[in-house]
């Protein structure tokens, strides 16, 4: 059975990667890096809604770090500025556990977006959110043309491809986002996406090991989901074993993840180890009760023994 990777934040349009538990109140967490890896201190962090009047603004912390809590659900735009740095993205905040985004800092060229280019870039982020993938590719080609040095625009452009399943020019647009910015763990997450959809399991694994990796510096939520996408790397090459290790590590560091205890059952079934799989596929009905593959678990737990 092949199992899909769990989707990581993809900058500006792509929503993010959710737990289905509700709890009382949104938040978000970020953190703000610089092109090398490092935190950037003192950066301003607009938060503005798509619809409506809901606004906020932050600023980062020593660690780069900043959270905000309390937004209404729905989709926001997050603009993160210090001196002549800029980023955005979009995402879409939700009644689950706290976002966790990532922005890296690098400075623009001639120091200010221009407002030719900034009105290109507002129209590709609007083409994206409406699903019109080959009208933001255009678009973002142009961008990465005139600003070169702009990680976020190829980031952009390689999720553009990947909606329009031209998965090779995606890969160049991912490896371009991480040559400029290092740290961009969604970046290597697209990659290991793409090349476990292409079955190249080892590049996968590698990719997925550096998003893990970076994902883990990020906050719990991101090193979860990161550890996730390495298990079903495994899972589908058809190592059970490092697949399980990978999915006991996803859920110690969030155990609401409840695919990953479903996976984690998969895994111990392949390999025989019959009392761990039906532990584990209790957690998943722990996690998530009413869950896609809740009747599907609740099957099993019939049939195995106890």
């Amino acid at each position: 059975m092949r199992t899909h990777l769990i989707r990581a934040a993809m900058t500006l349009a792509v929503v993010l990667a959710v737990s289905s538990t509700a709890e009382a109140q949104t938040m978000i967490r970020g953190t703000v890096l610089g092109v090398e890896g490092e935190p950037i201190e003192g950066a301003t962090v607009t938060i503005e809604a798509v619809e409506g009047q809901s606004s906020a603004e932050v600023t980062t912390n020593g660690r780069g770090q900043f959270s905000q809590i309390g937004l209404n659900p729905g989709d926001y735009r997050f603009t993160v500025t210090k001196d002549n740095m800029r980023s955005e993205l979009m995402a879409r905040v939700s009644m689950a556990q706290p976002n966790e985004l990532e922005f890296v800092l690098a400075p623009a060229p001639g120091d200010v977006l221009s407002a030719e280019m900034k009105e290109i870039a507002d129209a590709a982020l609007v083409a994206m959110e409406e699903g019109r993938s080959g009208d933001a590719i255009n678009m973002l080609n142009e961008l990465v043309v005139n600003l070169p040095t702009c990680s976020d625009c190829y980031y952009n452009l390689a999720v553009a491809y990947f909606n329009e399943e031209r998965y090779d020019d995606a890969v160049g647009a991912f490896q371009q986002t991480v040559q400029l910015a290092p740290s961009n763990s969604d970046a290597y997450t697209g990659l290991a996406n793409i090349y476990n959809i292409q079955q190249k399991y080892d590049l996968a694994a590698e990719a997925g090991a550096k998003a893990a990796e970076l994902g883990g510096a990020a906050g719990a939520g991101a090193g979860s989901q990161a550890l996730f996408n390495q298990g079903v790397i495994l899972w589908n090459s058809g190592d059970f074993a490092g697949a399980k290790t990978q999915f006991e590590a996803a859920i110690a560091a969030d155990p609401t993840i409840a695919l990953a205890h479903y996976q984690l059952g998969m895994a111990n079934l392949n390999l025989g180890m019959v009392p761990e799989a039906r532990q584990a596929f209790e957690g998943y009905l722990q996690a998530a009760p009413d869950g896609e593959k809740s009747a599907e678990v609740n099957g099993f737990l019939q049939e195995l023994p106890q």
